[in-house]
């Protein structure tokens, strides 16, 4: 009960958790003028709730500033990053930054990305900016549906699901963005590949970087500000699983095998990553793993890491890879 009651004042602290309001688009418009609320893929509208802070109330960061991997001396080792390599110097997104800003618009080899990570559902994804409608970019909407990161375009002020990439309510409803390999790994194990690889600097805001405003939030039995059916099999809501398409690999299964062929896909899990969801200090979080995906060449495959009650919420007829 300790634990709970830290994650939920920390959440309100952070401007997370607020009493949901009303999901109505009507009063949205006044925030939202812009926005075209009659166009959307979202069949009940309670399903979108306010997560507390207005747009841009978590700031994403635009053209980040990067420094060479070997001048970094702030960040743990055990410390998650997200990886990057599409060309030119591989790109490490300190999860100590992205917990508080959730979304980085950048450019790599050329290309226009963001780097997007959701701390309520653990969900660390990289998509291609370009769309048919034009290159956008992308910044925090406040609004959570199934407790996921509502995103926003800058462009049409469109709304899109983080876990799914699709845009949801707006002009460009249906649209997708395209995901792009990239994987969660601890800092030691980035750079020790990497040494002339890059880490985005600190950004210039003033947060507790480094610190998880989300303690203990990957120990709970049930997710904030969500109020779905929770996953099949006695699966719990809150056991990381990773998702290729619509299947889902739960984490204790692959931690376990070490190794996991199936599907078109071979799995990997090696020791030595924190997680961010953990204690009060990142760095200190328990033993979470790193989790590679890759084809039968040995190629990365685009997926993600993340709770299992938010795969069944966005895939309820997904396959669960149990094993058995």
């Amino acid at each position: 009960m300790i634990r709970l009651m830290s994650v939920f004042v920390a959440l309100i602290c952070l401007g997370v958790w607020n009493a949901p309001a009303q999901a109505d688009p009507e009063f949205w418009k006044h925030e939202w003028p812009e926005t075209n609320f009659g166009k959307t893929s979202v069949g009940n509208w309670v399903e979108i709730l306010s997560g507390g802070p207005p747009k841009d109330g978590i700031p994403a960061i635009d053209g980040p500033v990067f420094i060479a991997a070997g001048d970094e001396t702030g960040i743990d080792g055990r410390e998650p990053v997200i990886t990057v390599e599409l060309g030119g110097p591989p790109r490490a997104y300190p999860i100590r930054y992205l917990t508080w800003h959730e979304i980085v618009n950048d450019e790599v080899a050329g290309m226009p990305v963001a780097v997007t990570f959701c701390p309520l559902c653990n969900s660390a994804m990289v998509f291609d900016r370009r769309t048919k409608h034009g290159t956008l970019s992308f910044g925090v909407s406040g609004k959570l549906r199934n407790s996921d990161m509502v995103m926003y375009d800058r462009q049409t002020e469109s709304w899109w699901q983080q876990a799914t990439a699709e845009a949801i309510v707006g002009d460009l409803t249906g649209t997708t963005l395209m995901q792009l390999p990239s994987w969660m790994e601890s800092w030691d194990q980035f750079r020790e590949r990497n040494p002339d690889g890059l880490v985005m600097a600190e950004p210039d805001f003033p947060r507790r970087y480094g610190q998880n405003p989300y303690r203990g939030y990957d120990s709970l039995t049930k997710p904030f500000l969500y109020n779905g059916e929770n996953p099949p099999h006695g699966i719990p809501p809150l056991v990381r699983v990773v998702r290729v398409g619509a299947r889902a690999w739960p984490l204790t299964r692959l931690r376990e095998a070490g190794r996991i062929s199936e599907a078109g896909v071979v799995l990997s899990w090696e020791a030595g990553q924190a997680s961010a969801l953990d204690t009060s200090r990142i760095a200190s979080g328990k033993d979470v793993g790193t989790v590679r995906v890759r084809d039968d060449q040995g190629r990365d495959v685009p997926h993600d890491l993340l709770f299992a009650f938010a795969f069944h919420a966005f895939w309820p007829d997904g396959a669960w890879m149990l094993g058995n």
